[in-house]
């Protein structure tokens, strides 16, 4: 996602966020001022923490490999040394738990794949 409609987004939440803590605010107006505004802010902070991490998600422009010796290719079935790509871009298979590495060639074609796909 481009920087500037990063910020866009982020300025429309930050806007979306002044009712929420105004409510927030009405409701708790028989408090003290600064304690009912923590709170206003923390239950922002609950709600918009996950609207923050979809916008400002890195999307890596490199991939990030994990190599590991005498494995199996997923692929050919040579054993050789293993590559796979963890991350790259809208590509994440950090949470794979069954991992499948590939030799040299075939991780090549692999990261061909993936690269037009995205």
């Amino acid at each position: 996602m481009k920087l500037a409609k990063k910020y866009t987004l982020y300025l429309i939440r930050w806007q979306l966020s002044t009712p929420i803590l105004a409510i927030v605010l009405k409701l708790l107006s028989d408090m003290n001022t600064l304690t009912a505004t923590i709170i206003a802010n923390l239950i922002g902070g609950l709600i918009f923490f996950w609207i923050d991490k979809i916008i400002f998600k890195k999307k890596s422009d490199v991939p990030l490999w994990e190599i590991k010796e005498d494995v199996e290719c997923h692929d050919c079935h040579k054993k050789d040394r293993g590559y796979r790509i963890v991350e790259w871009g809208n590509y994440d298979r950090t949470e794979d738990k069954h991992p499948q590495y590939r030799c040299k060639a075939c991780s090549i074609n692999k990261m061909k794949i993936i690269e037009s796909k995205q």
